[in-house]
């Protein structure tokens, strides 16, 4: 069988200057260069390359992944634009199809929309689009359609991000907030806060003694595991903005169900502990970008957690509490000094711009 040489719609253009210029915006020969240079040699796939003002996908392909489409979307203003773990481009497509996969969907195709300030260095707008190809590579993704749009300096800063992204879910998967059950077990894959607080570092307001790295990490293999093992997980949610107190109690209130938690079974890093408490931040409520709540009945529970640690990124998973009986809506935690409190939805942002 001979090899099939896929035909370039056309020849891509180059980019001659060092810098992101208002022409880049303008629709002409310089916004093709920018495009062509710094985004298409980056992602290019089949699908991409007619270059059209849409992708077109088979749905005769898409319906072998299952009978539901799975569709989100999100944008990412990450700053700083580069931290330990990750950059704004690695964010945008890990949270994107870690929004797609905690419904039990199999992610297939994205979009990358950007603004681009005025003057923001070309070297790093091709760094960030590498790293955004390498992760979607890496999460068995493809990005098959986009926007790009040049703002003046000071309209937006250096470069937002917005991905889009579809999946497909599986006939008689039924994964959601409002399934937890009395006596359901909550679990992690690991430790919680280290994006939120590796941004804070990144922004050198403080320096730790041994500097946290973003979890920062597409999940979508390791929930594909979890699902093989327990199909009947209850539900899935990624712990990012307002982190795990905000996802149980979005649990608690769709469920209408009471949620404990064990501080001395919830896994923080010391160093995250003590970065919290110098600077009366509540690690429960940091960001993640790699971290998923989990709920599954008890019997699925040490099913669960096996199949989670058998993945590099859920080698420290661990139940962290159960779904009670107590007043609906409500999460405590039991404290390491014996007593509870009350853990409440996050009222306004600890940190700003951490996704």
């Amino acid at each position: 069988m001979g090899s099939v040489t896929r035909l370039k719609p056309r020849d891509l253009g180059r980019l001659m200057v060092s810098h992101v210029t208002l022409a880049h915006g303008g629709g002409g020969k310089a916004m093709k260069d920018l495009i062509d240079d710094v985004f298409i040699s980056a992602f290019d796939n089949d699908l991409l390359a007619p270059l059209e003002d849409q992708a077109r996908l088979d749905l005769a392909m898409l319906a072998r992944h299952g009978d539901r489409l799975a569709f989100t979307t999100d944008g990412y203003v990450v700053d700083p634009l580069f931290f330990p773990g990750g950059d704004i481009g690695k964010l945008a497509i890990c949270g994107t199809v870690n929004d797609l996969a905690v419904g039990g969907a199999v992610p297939l195709h994205l979009s990358c929309a950007v603004v681009i300030e005025e003057g923001m260095a070309v070297e790093t707008l091709r760094v960030i689009a590498r790293s955004m190809a390498e992760t979607a590579r890496a999460a068995g993704v493809t990005i098959v359609t986009g926007d790009t749009k040049v703002v003046p300096r000071g309209a937006c800063d250096k470069i937002f991000i917005t991905t889009t992204g579809i999946g497909v879910i599986r006939q008689g998967l039924e994964i959601g907030a409002d399934r937890a059950r009395p006596g359901d077990i909550i679990l992690v894959n690991g430790r919680l806060g280290d994006h939120g607080a590796a941004i804070l570092c990144a922004r050198g307001d403080m320096a730790l003694e041994s500097p946290v790295r973003s979890d920062c990490a597409a999940l979508s293999g390791l929930i594909g595991e979890l699902l093989a093992a327990v199909p009947g997980v209850r539900f899935m949610r990624d712990a990012t903005r307002g982190g795990i107190a905000t996802v149980l109690n979005e649990l608690a209130a769709a469920s209408r169900a009471a949620i404990e938690i064990d501080e001395t079974a919830t896994p923080i890093d010391e160093g995250v502990r003590g970065f919290c408490e110098i600077l009366g931040l509540d690690p429960l409520y940091l960001a993640n970008e790699g971290k998923i709540v989990i709920a599954v009945a008890p019997e699925d529970a040490a099913a669960a957690l096996a199949a989670l640690r058998a993945h590099p990124l859920g080698r420290d998973a661990c139940a962290i509490g159960r779904v009670a009986t107590g007043e609906a809506g409500r999460v405590t935690m039991n404290t390491i000094f014996g007593g509870r409190r009350i853990v409440d939805m996050l009222v306004g942002e600890q940190l700003p711009r951490i996704c």
